[in-house]
């Protein structure tokens, strides 16, 4: 196992269980955001590296999705007066993207595609574990869990479009 990919089941694991407590609706819209955000920035890097059509077509895919659920979020939490708040896992998850950012940056060509991909299926499956089990449990405003539910299987489906190109790389 590549030290990125331990270092993403490390983020998946700390989405679920960096807080003790269970995360407030302004540190969710934090986690949300930053979720968002890394894998945007993961789409912009890949956008502009992957020579593979099929790699970049799902790295535009994941900007435009992603962006789309942050303009959402944000006017969500605009509207509802709250300032999405940092937490461990925000913070954890902003780690795992700067580190998966460097990472990338070292690779080309097929390389640079197969860990693109391979990250994007341990990150959505922990994004998805962390709704599941951190998130919509969480989320005390009716809006802010709507949002979430809305948005949950469009990540389940990244997810298998991400498993497919993975499976097609092989």
């Amino acid at each position: 196992m590549s030290a990125l990919v331990a270092a993403m089941l490390t983020v998946g694991t700390t989405m679920v269980m960096a807080q003790s407590e269970a995360p407030n609706d302004a540190q969710i819209a934090g986690i949300v955001v930053a979720a968002n955000t890394v894998d945007i920035n993961a789409g912009k890097v890949a956008k502009s590296k992957s020579h593979n059509k099929e790699v970049k077509e799902f790295a535009q895919r994941m900007i435009t999705d992603h962006s789309g659920v942050n303009k959402q979020a944000v006017a969500l939490v605009t509207k509802l007066h709250v300032t999405p708040e940092d937490s461990a896992t925000s913070k954890s998850l902003k780690d795992g993207g700067v580190a998966n950012l460097k990472h990338l940056g070292t690779l080309k060509d097929t390389a640079f595609d197969k860990a693109y991909i391979d990250n994007e299926v341990t990150y959505h499956q922990a994004v998805l574990d962390a709704i599941d089990k951190t998130l919509l449990p969480s989320a005390q405003n009716a809006e802010l869990k709507d949002l979430i539910t809305k948005v949950r299987p469009a990540i389940d489906a990244h997810l298998q479009h991400a498993k497919e190109i993975q499976a097609s790389m092989k």
